[in-house]
């Protein structure tokens, strides 16, 4: 039912993650630790929730752990292992926001340009006043969580966008997009002249190192790709959609996901640009109680207390229009945050967060879509015994 794997990337400083409090850490390692730290918060929810598989990766230290539970499909009782494919809903939007940032860092595009100069089919819109920085963000004015259900092409939905009014001034209220942040990724790639998903699967995620992830999982990697359940206990999987692949299109393993998180922490092995691209991302925009939104990532000033996440992952953030606090000049990346995202589909859910000043991440995923203040609260176990450990022993 269980598999943990250790992987050295080399010694980094570590640091108490939610007290401040550094420390150094000596070269041991202990997979026994970590793996009791990680059962302790996961095995619970799989219980309480009846997920049936589950894969938690943590990166400390330099070191990466892939710890495996239970079931990728109850009809066939494969179990979870380091080859399984999840999807990761939302998180993907942290992936798109990468590609156009690195389209940004490329000199394809700026995030001020307005979105009518990249698709002049909408041009004499609402989206003439509409920046690029607005659909990335969900400050458009008001799109809506997810596209009406008569917007089925691509047709449809160019006359849903040189249709649609902004309830808000641009900038001015952020409200959950699936469609804002899909035009965004949609015109980032057009702007460098590639498909969507073609950008992402031969140019960013090998750029990133990524080899298990996708946004259209190959025949030959069907096998391993988990089936997720409903509510009702049923096998399903992400339904084809407009602006999916943009929006909540990746499918990927626990130990890609933690890479990338890694790259997030870090890079210093990527290119020069995709590194600014990727720092990019940790801009802050504006506020919304005690959260700081970035490109994709959300962000909280660190020391995180779990109260404060919990608010910044709820459902009054998540689903209701709320009024934003402008950061002009946007923040400029720093260290001493801890930056997260969630993402769900129908049958399946995931979690990331990480603190870059601590070099310390982890990643959550499951093939059932439980509710995300679990999700947060298990991480926030996990880093928080993870660091409360002897140095010897992390």
């Amino acid at each position: 039912m269980r598999n943990i794997r250790l992987r050295t990337l080399g010694v980094l400083a570590a640091a108490s993650l939610f007290c401040g409090a550094s420390s150094q850490a000596t070269a041991s390692d202990s997979p026994g630790h970590i793996e009791r730290v990680v059962d302790e918060a996961i095995r619970p929810i799989m219980e309480e929730y009846d997920v049936p598989g589950m894969a938690v990766a943590v990166t400390v230290q330099g070191r990466r752990y892939v710890l495996n539970y239970g079931v990728a499909s109850k009809e066939s009782g494969q179990k979870v292992d380091d080859e399984t494919l999840f999807e990761i809903g939302s998180i993907s939007k942290t992936f798109t926001a990468t590609l156009a940032s690195y389209g940004e860092a490329r000199g394809a595009l700026s995030l001020s340009d307005s979105a009518s100069k990249h698709l002049p089919a909408l041009s004499g819109s609402s989206f003439d006043r509409i920046s690029l920085l607005d659909l990335a963000t969900y400050t458009a004015g008001g799109l809506p969580l997810q596209f009406p259900a008569s917007v089925t092409d691509q047709k449809e939905m160019i006359g849903y966008f040189k249709g649609w009014q902004p309830s808000y001034p641009g900038g001015g209220h952020r409200l959950y997009s699936n469609p804002s942040i899909g035009l965004f990724g949609y015109l980032a790639a057009k702007s460098m002249g590639e498909p969507f998903d073609a950008l992402m699967e031969k140019t960013l995620f090998p750029a990133l190192g990524l080899t298990q992830t996708h946004i259209s999982v190959p025949e030959d990697r069907m096998g391993d790709y988990a089936h997720g359940y409903s509510k009702a206990g049923k096998p399903v999987r992400v339904s084809p959609g407009v602006l999916d692949s943009e929006a909540y299109g990746v499918k990927t393993t626990a130990a890609d996901l933690i890479r990338f998180v890694e790259a997030n922490i870090e890079g210093a092995e990527l290119d020069d640009t995709l590194q600014r691209a990727i720092a990019a991302t940790h801009s802050g925009y504006f506020r919304v109680g005690d959260m700081t939104q970035g490109l994709g990532w959300e962000m909280y000033a660190y020391p995180a207390d779990l109260e404060r996440l919990l608010a910044g992952n709820s459902p009054e953030v998540s689903f209701k229009p709320n009024k934003v606090t402008r950061l002009d000049p946007p923040l400029p990346p720093r260290d001493d945050v801890l930056i997260n995202k969630t993402g769900s589909t129908s049958g399946f859910g995931a979690y990331a967060a990480f603190v870059p000043a601590e070099q310390i991440g982890i990643v959550i995923l499951a093939n059932r879509n439980y509710p995300i203040p679990a999700r947060v609260k298990a991480a926030y176990q996990i880093l928080t015994a993870l660091q409360r450990l002897p140095a010897e022993d992390r």
